[in-house]
């Protein structure tokens, strides 16, 4: 009897720690939630640990599902241009949308992309910009609202960091010198990479960094401008609005959209449905956007997000804003001359 009440305590024991040990694993972007607090409040409510790995631009997410994190997570949070090559090279998963009750929620801009259609295997999760944040007593609010204010080395204000992002920072470029955000004209992109190399070479250019790291320096004033996305500048903006600003400079910019999606040999899809219909919840998705101050696509949420938030043209930009504004599109085989240019930016 002894022997078997044992075995019965120790099959309990394991037991109770198998049902305890269920876990979801989310692979984001730094700063994109808050990092203590939801993850505890989901497993409060589900009974389901959440572990996050971070990550800082989408290729560097790609190639950790291509060499095997497709295994490995149960979320990603991938941005509109990377879509199809994660749908196309099969890394994603279609959704089950009978467990995502909560898609209702969202505007139906977000209901119905080019590249997703329907949701079949994404869930729109936030939606922003890039552009410049500065600080105000070395960088005036009228020179700040051109990108010459980097790129040409009489203007430059002080020590300054590009993003560290292809996309973004390239049709940054393009668009300064005239070009379509997402023009793949190879003499165009020469000469978007050629004006990062001569920017890159200035006394004051600091090279590529993350957005999150760039807002970091001009923080803490090691930097005094940087291209950044757009929550994380209006967080420290909304801190000290007298030192810090942030801008869509005239020439223009991206607008972008993140999603959830579910990897293609995620190990606990259940739990990731269940996640994304929680973040589809109105008072969840407003705390989500009050935390990261970034646009929420979710319509229903807006009733909870903070009212200075939505009045905000740095989080919800002006119909004026958006006129310049620019979705990066997936480029197929044509990211091939993109990267070719970027290297270039980044090696030379």
């Amino acid at each position: 009897m002894r022997k078997l009440g044992l075995l019965v305590l120790v099959l309990v024991l394991f037991g109770g720690m198998a049902a305890s040990a269920e876990e979801l694993r989310v692979y984001t972007w730094s700063e994109y939630m808050d990092e203590e607090k939801m993850p505890a409040d989901f497993e409060k409510k589900f009974g389901i640990k959440v572990r996050l790995d971070i990550y800082e631009n989408n290729e560097e997410m790609v190639a950790k599902l291509q060499a095997g994190g497709a295994s490995q997570y149960d979320i990603i949070v991938p941005s509109d241009y990377i879509m199809p090559v994660l749908i196309n090279q099969k890394l994603i998963q279609p959704l089950n949308l009978a467990k995502i009750p909560n898609l209702k929620n969202l505007k139906p801009l977000f209901r119905e992309t080019s590249y997703d259609p329907g949701n079949k295997y994404s869930v729109a999760y936030q939606w922003g910009t890039v552009g410049l944040m500065y600080r105000r007593d070395k960088v005036g609010d009228a020179a700040a609202q051109s990108w010459s204010v980097l790129f040409d080395a009489a203007k430059q204000p002080g020590a300054f960091w590009l993003i560290d992002s292809v996309r973004e920072m390239m049709g940054i470029a393009l668009v300064y010198q005239g070009h379509d955000f997402n023009s793949t004209v190879p003499k165009e992109l020469k000469a978007a990479a050629d004006l990062l190399v001569a920017t890159k070479r200035t006394k004051n250019c600091m090279g590529f960094k993350p957005g999150v790291g760039g807002k970091n320096d001009v923080v803490a004033g090691t930097a005094v401008a940087a291209i950044v996305y757009n929550g994380d500048a209006i967080q420290s903006v909304t801190e000290e609005p007298d030192k810090l600003g942030f801008v869509i400079p005239k020439e223009g910019s991206e607008i972008w959209f993140d999603s959830m999606c579910i990897p293609s040999r995620a190990p606990n899809p259940d739990a990731a449905h269940k996640w994304i219909n929680w973040i589809l919840e109105p008072e969840v998705g407003a705390e989500l956007s009050n935390y990261n101050q970034y646009a929420t696509p979710n319509q229903a949420a807006e009733a909870f997000i903070t009212p200075e938030d939505l009045k905000n043209p740095g989080i919800y930009p002006t119909p004026e804003i958006m006129k310049n504004l620019h979705f990066t599109k997936d480029l197929g085989k044509d990211n091939r001359i993109m990267d070719e240019a970027w290297t270039r930016a980044k090696s030379h």
